[in-house]
């Protein structure tokens, strides 16, 4: 499995992540009550095993079930699928993104200077 494959999410992965962010550790019976659409209890389960090869979950056994936690951060698994997203689409260049987003009206160019101010501001962080 290449590395981008391994790190990336897809909608469905990143929807189970988001529950195991919210909820914390859980088992598979868990994870399917915290999604909002229904699916059967052995897609979440082979779900949860996916991103347990991936190494975004870690398991261990208690009882007779799994329990499922994360070993990667919602703030990095978001900056991964920005970093992915700006070099499949925009050639590595951020700056292409700001513009695209500006472009396609998604962001005005006040808000870039509102955003720019709140970074001095507060400071980037590492």
């Amino acid at each position: 499995m290449s590395n981008r494959k391994k790190d990336t999410l897809t909608k469905l992965e990143l929807q189970i992540m988001q529950v195991i962010w919210k909820q914390g550790a859980g088992n598979v019976a868990a994870v399917q009550g915290g999604l909002q659409q229904q699916l059967a209890y052995t897609t979440v389960q082979t779900m949860l095993n996916i991103l347990h090869k991936k190494g975004k979950l870690k398991r261990r056994l208690r009882g007779r079930a799994y329990e499922y936690s994360a070993t990667v951060t919602e703030a990095n698994a978001s900056g991964h699928a920005v970093r992915d997203l700006v070099n499949r689409m925009f050639g590595g260049s951020s700056e292409e993104l700001v513009l695209s987003l500006i472009k396609t009206r998604q962001i005005d160019p006040q808000k870039i200077v509102e955003l720019t101010r709140r970074l001095e501001k507060e400071g980037v962080p590492e």
